[in-house]
C-alpha cells in the first residue's frame, strides 16, 4: 500500500498560527470600535471624511490620478438575488448565461503542442506543461491589440493555485516518482490564453502566439533589495539572481502598464525540513512532514535539510508581461515576502504606483508598497521597473477608527542588527518579523483587496475567518466583542487621508460582518441586508463601482456545521453604502468561487470555479474521483475539473444592470 492520504486542502496551514508576537490583534481593536456603535457603511468619500476629520487636511485634499472607470458609477443593482443551492452546477440569475470554456487539462494553445485532456488523468508531465493547470484562481483581462480597450478580443492571465494528487493521477500518490512530482509542478503556476468573442460566443483562440504556461520550473529573475542577499543564494544560483518557478499562486493584480501580478501564497506547504527549524522557518510555517505534495522526496530543491535557502526564494509577487510570451517573469522583492493573497494596484496623487497586499494566515498583516518612481503613460519600459524600488509599509489599526502605515525600512523604528536584520534586503526576506517588530495589527486572515475605481483612496479587504479568536492566549472575547470564534469573517474598509493612496494615515471601518442576518447569536449575526454569506475571499470592483464578493467556505464545512443551510460557495454583489447584498452565482459541489475579470465594457464577466468535487480535508480517492462532483463534463468516465466560466447577459447588456 502507498502512504495514507493526508490533507491537501487548498490552504493546508491556513488554520495554523505562526505569529507569536504580542502585537494587538484586530479582534481586540474591533471590540472597542464596534462597542461604540460605529459600524458604518462608508461608501462615499465625503461620509468618511466627515466621520474622521482629523485625518483629512486641506493640503491633502487632491484627487489621485489613477485612470478613472470608463463607466458611470452604478446607483443600484439590476438583477434579482438567486436562492442558495446544493446543485452540482453553476447557477446565475434569469437572463444570464454561464458557460465553462477553459478547463484543467485543456490545451493552452501553444502552436504545434496542443495535447487533449485524458479523462483518466493519464496525461504526462510534458503534456501537463502545455495544458491548463489545476485549480484556477486569480485572473485578469488584457485587451488586444495592446493599449486598446477592446471588449471582444484579449488575453486572460490566471493562476493555478495547488494540486490534488488523488485527482491528478489515475492511481493517486501510489508508485511515487520524479515524473509524478514534475506533473504536479507543471499543474501549478500561470496560464496566459487568448480569447475572442465570435458569432457563436466566446472561445479560446488555438493556436495563439500569446499562449503560455508558466510553471514551478520556469526561469525567473529576482529584482530589488533581496537580490544577491546571502539568504537568497543556493548551489544552483550562487549569485542569488535567478529562481526557478512560481507556485501556490492565489490572488493577483494587474498594472496600469499592462502586466500581470501573480502572488505566491501557501508556498511553505511544499517545503519540508526534518531537522530543527530556525526562527525564520518557524515564522513562515515550514513543515516537518509532508504526505500530500511529496516533492521533497524526489526533488532536493524542496528538501530544506539539503537546500536550506530555497524557501527564501518564494513568497514574493511576480510580474509577468502577458503580451510577450518570451519575456522572463520577475520576482519583486521590494514588495516583501509573506503568504501573498493578492496585489491590488492603483496610482497615488503624484503618479507613484501603490500596491495593497494581504498575508493570508491567522493574525497576519495588511501591507502596501509605494514605488520610488512615477508612472509614465508614455514610457512602458520605465514603468516595467516601477516595482523594483520603493517603500513597503504595514498597517496599524487604532481603536479610535484611525490607522497608520508603518514603514519597514532598515535602520528605522528599531529595524537593525539588534532585531536580527542585516540590511534592507535581509529585512524584506524576513518581512513578517519586521512587521512584528514595528507593532503592526494582527488581522483575521487578510485575503483579497480591492480599490474603488471611482475613488482610489477607498479600499476594501476581505478577512475570511478566524476560529482562534477568543481562545486562550488570543484576543479574549467579552460582552463587547460579538465575533469570538469568528467563523464567518467580515470585510474591512479604509479611506486614505486626502483620498491619496500614498498617504501615511487612514480612517478605517467595517463594511459588513458576514454571517446569518436573522441569527440571535452575536458571534454569528451578519449585518447585511439580503443575501447571507460567510468566509468572504475573492473581492473586486467592476467598472461601474459594483463590489463583487466570492466565498471560500472550506470543503469540510460547506453546508454543514455553522454553515448548514447556506449551500454551496457563492458570489454576491453590493454597492458600498447601500447595504444591499444580492446573490448572483452559486457554484457546483465542493468548489470555491474565485477569479474575477470584466471586459472593458462590463458586458462579459469571467470567473473561476476552483476544486469542484473536493470532499472534506483529504486528498481525493483516485478510485472514486466523482464522489462529490462531476462538473463540468458530467462524463461517467471523467472527473471534476476546475474551469474558467464566461458569463454574459442574454440581451447583451451590462453585467449587474
Amino acid at each position: 500500500m502507498g502512504k495514507p492520504l493526508k490533507s491537501v486542502f487548498k490552504k493546508e496551514h491556513r488554520d495554523d498560527v505562526s505569529n507569536p508576537s504580542t502585537n494587538p490583534a484586530f479582534s481586540s481593536v474591533a471590540e472597542i470600535f464596534l462597542s461604540r456603535r460605529r459600524l458604518l457603511q462608508l461608501g462615499a468619500v465625503a461620509g468618511a471624511a466627515a466621520a474622521f476629520p482629523l485625518l483629512i487636511k486641506p493640503e491633502q485634499a487632491f484627487a489621485a490620478v489613477a485612470t478613472p472607470s470608463p463607466l458611470a458609477k452604478a446607483v443600484s443593482l439590476g438583477f434579482t438575488s438567486i436562492a442558495v443551492s446544493t446543485e452540482d452546477s453553476v447557477r446565475v440569475p434569469e437572463g444570464y448565461l454561464a458557460r465553462p470554456f477553459y478547463r484543467w487539462g485543456d490545451a493552452t494553445g501553444i502552436q504545434g503542442n496542443m495535447p487533449a485532456f485524458k479523462l483518466d488523468a493519464s496525461n504526462t508531465a510534458e503534456e501537463q506543461a502545455v495544458q491548463a493547470g489545476m485549480h484556477h484562481d486569480g485572473m485578469a483581462w488584457f485587451s488586444l491589440p495592446q493599449n486598446q480597450d477592446n471588449p471582444t478580443h484579449g488575453l486572460l492571465a490566471m493562476n493555478h493555485e495547488y494540486i490534488d494528487n488523488g485527482m491528478l493521477f489515475p492511481d493517486g500518490a501510489a508508485n511515487w516518482n520524479l515524473e509524478k512530482a514534475r506533473k504536479g509542478q507543471n499543474a501549478m503556476g500561470v496560464s496566459v490564453i487568448e480569447v475572442k468573442k465570435g458569432d457563436s460566443g466566446w472561445e479560446v483562440v488555438r493556436p495563439s502566439g500569446y499562449a503560455r504556461r508558466i510553471t514551478v520550473n520556469t526561469p525567473m529573475q529576482l529584482t530589488g533589495p533581496a537580490r544577491h542577499q546571502p539568504l537568497m543564494k543556493t548551489a544552483a544560483d550562487p549569485q542569488g539572481e535567478q529562481v526557478l518557478g512560481t507556485m501556490q499562486n492565489c490572488a493577483n493584480g494587474h498594472t496600469p502598464w499592462g502586466t500581470y501580478l501573480t502572488c505566491e501564497e501557501n508556498w511553505s506547504d511544499i517545503f519540508v525540513k526534518k531537522g530543527e527549524h530556525n526562527a525564520l522557518e518557524k515564522r513562515y510555517g515550514i513543515s516537518d512532514s509532508d504526505e500530500s505534495y511529496r516533492w521533497n522526496e524526489v526533488d532536493d530543491r524542496f528538501n530544506v535539510d539539503k537546500t536550506p535557502n530555497e524557501p527564501n526564494r518564494f513568497g514574493w509577487v511576480v510580474e509577468i508581461d502577458p503580451y510577450n510570451p518570451t519575456s522572463t517573469p520577475r520576482k519583486h522583492t521590494a514588495l516583501g515576502r509573506f503568504k501573498h493573497e493578492g496585489a491590488a494596484v492603483t496610482l497615488a496623487a503624484d503618479g507613484r504606483a501603490v500596491v495593497y497586499m494581504g498575508d493570508d494566515q491567522k493574525f497576519e498583516y495588511i501591507y502596501k508598497f509605494i514605488s520610488e518612481n512615477k508612472y509614465d503613460p508614455a514610457n512602458r519600459d520605465a514603468n516595467m521597473r516601477l516595482l523594483e524600488t520603493g517603500t513597503l509599509y504595514v498597517a496599524r489599526f487604532n481603536d479610535d477608527g484611525s490607522g497608520e502605515w508603518l514603514p519597514l525600512i532598515y535602520g528605522q523604528n528599531g529595524l537593525d542588527a539588534h532585531k536580527g536584520f542585516e540590511s534592507q534586503g535581509d529585512l524584506l526576506i524576513k518581512t513578517r518579523l519586521a512587521a512584528d517588530a514595528v507593532g503592526a495589527t494582527k488581522m483575521d486572515r487578510p485575503e483579497w483587496i480591492a480599490v474603488d475605481p471611482h475613488s482610489s483612496g477607498s479600499v476594501y479587504c476581505t478577512l475570511t475567518n478566524n476560529s482562534d479568536r477568543g481562545k486562550e492566549g488570543k484576543a479574549a472575547p467579552d460582552a463587547a466583542n460579538p465575533r469570538a470564534n469568528n467563523q464567518y469573517g467580515h470585510i474591512m474598509h479604509w479611506l486614505e487621508a486626502g483620498n491619496d493612496p500614498a498617504a501615511q494615515g487612514f480612517a478605517w471601518d467595517i463594511l459588513v460582518l458576514a454571517g446569518r442576518a436573522q441569527s440571535d447569536d452575536p458571534r454569528a449575526k451578519g449585518t447585511m441586508k439580503g443575501a447571507e454569506f460567510g468566509s468572504p475571499d475573492g473581492l473586486s470592483f467592476d467598472h461601474q463601482g459594483v463590489l463583487w464578493i466570492q466565498t471560500d467556505v472550506s470543503s469540510s464545512t460547506i453546508n454543514k456545521k455553522a454553515y448548514e443551510g447556506m449551500g454551496n460557495n457563492q458570489m454576491v454583489a453590493t454597492i458600498p453604502g447601500t447595504n444591499d447584498y444580492r446573490r448572483f452565482l452559486t457554484g457546483p459541489r465542493g468548489c470555491e468561487i474565485t477569479g474575477i475579470a470584466f471586459t472593458p465594457d462590463n458586458r462579459t464577466l469571467f470567473i473561476n470555479i476552483q476544486h469542484p468535487g473536493e470532499g472534506g480535508d483529504d486528498i481525493t480517492d483516485p478510485a472514486n474521483p466523482r464522489a462529490v462532483s462531476n462538473w463540468p463534463d458530467a462524463n461517467p468516465n471523467g472527473r471534476p475539473r476546475a474551469s474558467t466560466v464566461v458569463i454574459t447577459k442574454a440581451d447583451g447588456g451590462i453585467i449587474g444592470s
